[in-house]
């Protein structure tokens, strides 16, 4: 029969095997990770289609909805 490599256990002791280790001195910063924090403050709402109708983008939205709060008494 064929051996493979799983068939020899050469790491007795628990320590991770040469091709595991990772050298963290190559590793480079998450490019991705501003999106992921801009992307956790965004909030998504659902429009009745009537209303999807008149604000049609979210800067519309959020236009309407900061007028309407100015003119909302301070809580």
């Amino acid at each position: 029969m064929n051996e493979t490599p799983f068939d020899k256990s050469e790491n007795l002791d628990g320590e991770l095997l040469a091709e595991y280790q990772f050298d963290y001195r190559k590793a480079k910063p998450n490019r991705f990770a501003d999106r992921v924090q801009e992307q956790q403050r965004l909030k998504v709402v659902v429009l009745d289609e009537d209303v999807a109708r008149v604000f049609t983008t979210p800067e519309a939205v959020n236009r309407a909805l900061r007028s309407l709060i100015e003119t909302m008494p301070p809580s």
